[in-house]
């Protein structure tokens, strides 16, 4: 069980000046062991995890400790981008800029490069974020049919979701489940992590035979990995 906090506070102890306020989640786990810090880099926070028993004394000596690492990871972030009109959103990699036309058939499209969206502009942001979703649906559906058939596995159900860290995940009982925002990558990058996922069906494990299966699937395996490595957190910034 897990409590969540969220503040902002100045780390003025340090004498690298971090951004200020400085966004902390402060997380209060039963499972922790010791107090652990990471970047949110989809909400650009600063994580702290605390067990049950320890205070926050605690986790601001770890926070005032690593600063410097604080600030260079905060500073890395790519832009925070809106789904809003002008605003150029990737779709297998490749750059559509959105632009609202109150009278387009929708509620959004592919068109021309563009993500066009109809109806009223203040409901854009949210269809936009329809349409990155159906997509995503659509474009995964397809892939794991392909893959699952030439290993002859079947997965009983696909389902999207907005994780931090995990770009896909499959369950004991089959279901498979993706980060929607994989619609932005290059569609070799979303073919390997579908890969990845399908062969899990086979083999619910990382072992050689497991690698085998993957490398049946996709040629993408290290490029892929190494392109979300780079490029993975860039993705959790839009929206």
């Amino acid at each position: 069980m897990e409590h969540n906090e969220t503040e902002s506070i100045p780390l003025r102890a340090h004498p690298l000046a971090l951004p200020t306020p400085t966004p902390v989640r402060w997380n209060r786990s039963a499972r922790a062991r010791r107090v652990s810090l990471r970047i949110d880099p989809r909400a650009g926070e600063v994580i702290v995890t605390l067990p049950l028993r320890s205070g926050r004394k605690a986790g601001m000596s770890l926070l005032t400790t690593h600063a410097a690492w604080v600030k260079e990871r905060l500073d890395s972030l790519s832009p925070n981008v809106p789904l809003a009109e002008g605003q150029r959103i990737p779709i297998g990699g490749v750059p559509h800029a959105i632009r609202h036309d109150p009278n387009a058939r929708g509620p959004a499209i592919l068109w021309s490069g563009e993500i066009v969206v109809a109806g009223d502009v203040a409901f854009l942001a949210r269809r936009t974020l329809d349409f990155l979703k159906a997509e995503a649906k659509r474009r995964i559906t397809v892939l794991v049919a392909g893959h699952a058939a030439a290993l002859g596995v079947r997965a009983k159900r696909i389902i999207l979701k907005d994780t931090r860290s995990r770009w896909g995940s499959c369950a004991p009982d089959g279901t498979l489940a993706f980060s929607w925002r994989l619609v932005m990558a290059p569609d070799w990058v979303l073919d390997y992590v579908v890969a990845h996922e399908v062969a899990h069906l086979r083999e619910l494990n990382h072992s050689d035979r497991f690698w085998a299966q993957v490398s049946r699937l996709t040629p993408h395996r290290e490029a892929a990995q190494d392109w979300l490595r780079r490029n993975g957190p860039t993705l959790l910034r839009v929206g």
